[in-house]
């Protein structure tokens, strides 16, 4: 054997098997959103692994029932604007889950567990990747941010403001969410609006004395005709009427209802016409009354010509490893690279691992997306200035 290739051979190699070991570890480790002890034990998985490969670690504690952030940095000296790498930590699955309905499990190449696909495949990645690139004895161009947040399934309530703070700072911003569609990168999402309306009207017997009552679902019926009337699939505007509660019996004309409205639209100007539009929603019955809260909870992520020329970079990198990267024109769903986008920061999304499933009973990873996945990631971090 020549000089040469004990050299090469001696080389270490992305290795798709390590990969999934490391997934599979913080898959194990159960992390729903409301479950802040649960989501902090993930964090000192992710705090414990980018310590180990010298990085400076920001701990910033959870309030308000949520977990831990982490911020794992390259050296910055100079305070140049660097690579912002965006992920979550929390799943929408409950504790036990992996034992009952979701076993975590390998059946040839799709592999099953909760939270492995939305997103803790993506979000070990770009460790894998950074360490790969020590180990190689290489660096990145650009100092790196690595950002893992515990309450992105929820909206993000306390990491938002993080979560500008640090692409205020950034050249880019690189998010982990699962890719789409048999492995597509997102580089627009539509922007998410939360609503809640509170319904007031009379109670009475339902038998005795139904005249005298002024019926709160009832109303309620009206509102929800009204909310899907603003509905367009030509704009891309949807509402969703998707939770509701009250009264208080069957024989009760109901006094209260409560029910809370999903709204996605694709740019800012319908965000804001829509929120008008729902913010007036006025009761149809006179002596009941309807009132309306909440705003736009995460804004359109709108496709930029430096975000695609980021999605080119990216595209290139992917190529070199054969894999042939495409991009979502948009995805309904809302995300942290919501806020960064509308901040103006060049912004890629979608980059995890390829799979199906999210938020369901089948959440899966397919294996053989790991190791190019992987090298697309490596040659980012790596390229990128």
């Amino acid at each position: 054997m020549s000089p040469d290739s004990t050299q090469q051979s001696n080389t270490p190699k992305i290795e798709p098997e390590e990969i999934l070991e490391g997934i599979l570890d913080w898959v194990e480790a159960e992390s729903p959103t409301t479950d802040k002890d649960a989501v902090n034990k993930v964090a000192t998985k992710v705090e414990g692994l980018y310590e180990g490969l010298g990085l400076a670690i920001e701990r910033t504690p959870g309030r308000d029932g949520f977990g831990d952030i982490i911020r794992a940095r390259t050296e910055n000296a100079t305070g140049e604007k660097g690579i912002l790498v965006l992920s979550h930590i929390d799943t929408v699955h409950p504790i036990g889950v992996k034992d009952d309905a979701l076993k975590i499990r390998r059946e040839g190449d799709v592999v099953y567990g909760p939270g492995i696909y939305d997103m803790k495949a993506g979000a070990y990645l770009p460790y894998y990747a950074y360490r790969h690139l020590q180990r190689l004895g290489r660096e990145t161009k650009l100092p790196v941010t690595f950002l893992y947040v515990s309450e992105e399934e929820v909206g993000s309530p306390i990491s938002q403001e993080i979560i500008e703070e640090e692409a205020r700072k950034a050249k880019y911003v690189l998010v982990t969410e699962p890719a789409r569609d048999g492995g597509k990168v997102v580089v627009s999402r539509k922007g998410v609006g939360r609503f809640v309306m509170k319904i007031t009207g009379r109670p009475a017997h339902a038998g005795a004395k139904h005249e005298d009552g002024r019926s709160a679902v009832s109303e309620l019926a009206n509102q929800i005709k009204a909310i899907d009337a603003l509905v367009d699939y030509e704009r891309g505007v949807t509402t969703n009427v998707g939770m509701i509660s009250g009264g208080t019996a069957v024989n009760v004309v109901a006094r209260d209802v409560v029910a809370e409205i999903d709204l996605r639209v694709l740019t800012q100007e319908d965000g804001e016409e829509l929120t008008a539009k729902i913010l007036g929603l006025k009761a149809q019955n006179p002596d009941v009354t309807v009132e309306v809260t909440g705003g736009m909870n995460r804004p359109p992520f709108e496709a930029t010509d430096a975000s695609m020329k980021l999605f080119e970079h990216a595209k290139a990198c992917a190529a070199e490893f054969g894999l042939e990267l495409e991009a979502t024109t948009t995805t309904g769903g809302g995300s942290d690279g919501n806020f960064t986008a509308a901040l103006g920061v060049p912004t890629l999304d979608g980059l995890g691992a390829d799979g199906e499933g999210a938020h369901t009973l089948e959440e899966k990873i397919y294996f053989s997306s790991l190791e190019p996945r992987a090298k697309m990631w490596f040659r980012l971090l790596e390229t990128l200035e």
